[in-house]
């Protein structure tokens, strides 16, 4: 299974540092620099289609961005962002600051609106539930594509943090069967 992922354009919350999470923010005006990475990240896509599926999470942020993009995607509930709970709506060096050396190595021990332990094993039931698509484009969040990152690469979510992925990202993982 070949994935690429795009983190969703950005809204006014990513611009003024505030964590997102589960709210249903829509995004900002595209600006020209997003403008130009759109049609940069187009480029790319064009070389790596066709899809066999295109998805996006229940957020209209992701769907707003995918239709940027002149795309119609399907909605798959596994690819919503981290609920980070209380700290929706807050800066985040806010979350950084309570949970320190915890939020950059060992996030899985963290339990904020949801355990990022519960985020991991949706990241797994994802792969395994498209597991036989050849193919897939998926428009989705910064913690959740960080976190499939790092599992992908390192069979764990531990590294997420270590990881930048900024607005408009697009990156493609490569998903081997679990017996390969």
């Amino acid at each position: 299974m070949r994935i690429t992922l795009i983190r969703h354009l950005p809204t006014e919350w990513n611009h003024q540092q505030q964590l997102q999470g589960r709210r249903d923010i829509e995004i900002s005006p595209v600006s020209v620099e997003y403008q130009q990475g759109v049609a940069e990240n187009h480029r790319l896509l064009t070389k790596l289609a066709p899809f066999d599926l295109i998805l996006a999470s229940r957020l209209k942020r992701t769907h707003q961005t995918a239709q940027v993009y002149g795309y119609e995607p399907e909605t798959e509930a596994l690819l919503d962002e981290l609920d980070f709970g209380s700290f929706e709506g807050k800066p985040k060096k806010h979350l950084k600051d309570t949970y320190g050396d915890l939020w950059i190595e060992h996030p899985e021990e963290i339990v904020l609106g949801e355990s990022l332990l519960h985020l991991k094993k949706r990241i797994e039931l994802f792969f395994e539930k498209y597991h036989s698509v050849h193919h897939l484009l998926a428009f989705g969040h910064g913690a959740w594509i960080r976190a499939s990152i790092s599992f992908s690469e390192y069979g764990h979510i531990n590294n997420m943090n270590k990881i930048e992925l900024k607005n408009n990202s697009c990156v493609t993982l490569t998903i081997k069967d679990r017996e390969g």
